[in-house]
């Protein structure tokens, strides 16, 4: 028993001298929140308080809804960076960019002294700025005075999601806010600049016109549908009227021709016609058979 109790007392002895105290480090960077626009550069700075030369491990993460996977580890990039990338210190500069690359990546330093192993982190947000493409717009080519119509545009390729612009006639329609020169104008339209939406309450002719889309997001130069026109025009009754008098007359005219044709009898020869047409095959029928009867 004594000598189980003396056993254990080494072991804990033991495990003292060889325990390594674990502690964490400060690690800094420039920028939490890195903006690149596409196919350019972005810098993710990761920076340290220790001396040169201390040995360092160091490691790069990309956090994503599926899991955590490395980009630089044991000396060398991995996965898309691959050939895109290299480090500047303890931080790394990724060329050539796409929006692929957006996401949230940690910077991950360990180092080893006398007092035992040191571990700091820290994350940057990279987002990468996408110009947008050409927008697709949806104008309708005609239109009743008094309905209501909306004009769409919309594309979904810019980071971060672009604001639109709606033109009449090459002129930028004015965005109803109730004050100012756009209360002046009396407006008859609602424009969102977020959604891409022109809305017309009520059509009139006076919205006639060549309309166009532009859409931007502060990336690169922006883009814009091409031109097609809507023309409104009034309902007209006094034609739906007179189609409608037209075709009650053809009907009319229909009615009077088949009432004289049965007053004239037309259709009652035909039906004698067919009627002797009918004995007259039977009778021959009969003959026959008491013919053959007789014989």
């Amino acid at each position: 028993m004594a000598s189980r109790s003396l056993r254990l007392l080494l072991l804990g002895y033991l495990g003292v001298l060889s325990y390594r105290k674990v502690s964490g480090i400060s690690i800094e960077t420039d920028n939490k929140n890195v903006k690149a626009e596409e196919f350019k550069e972005a810098i993710l700075s990761c920076k340290h308080k220790f001396s040169k030369g201390m040995s360092l491990r160091i490691e790069w993460k990309k956090i994503q809804s599926q899991g955590v996977s490395f980009v630089y580890y044991n000396g060398e990039f991995t996965g898309d960076l691959r050939g895109r990338a290299e480090m500047l210190n303890t931080g790394i500069r990724i060329r050539n960019v796409t929006r692929k690359d957006s996401g949230t990546y940690r910077c991950e330093i360990s180092v080893k002294s006398e007092e035992g192993q040191h571990l700091g982190e820290a994350t940057i947000t990279l987002t990468v700025l996408v110009a947008p493409t050409t927008p697709v717009c949806e104008v309708p080519s005609s239109a009743m005075t008094g309905t209501v119509v909306q004009l769409s545009c919309k594309e979904t390729e810019g980071s971060p999601p672009s604001e639109y612009q709606w033109y009449k006639n090459g002129v930028a329609l004015l965005e109803k806010t109730g004050t100012g020169s756009a209360r002046a104008a009396n407006i008859t339209y609602t424009m969102n600049k977020k959604s891409g939406t022109l809305l017309f309450n009520t059509v009139t002719k006076n919205d006639t016109g060549e309309y166009f889309c532009e859409a931007s997001n502060g990336i690169g130069l922006s883009q814009k549908c091409s031109v097609k026109r809507m023309q409104v025009d009034d309902l007209n009754v006094s034609g739906i009227i007179a189609a409608v008098v037209f075709v009650a007359l053809v009907m009319a005219l229909c009615g009077l021709g088949v009432f004289y044709a049965q007053k004239k009898g037309y259709f009652t020869k035909e039906s004698s016609s067919q009627k002797k047409t009918n004995y007259q095959s039977t009778s021959e029928k009969d003959f026959k058979h008491t013919k053959s009867f007789v014989i």
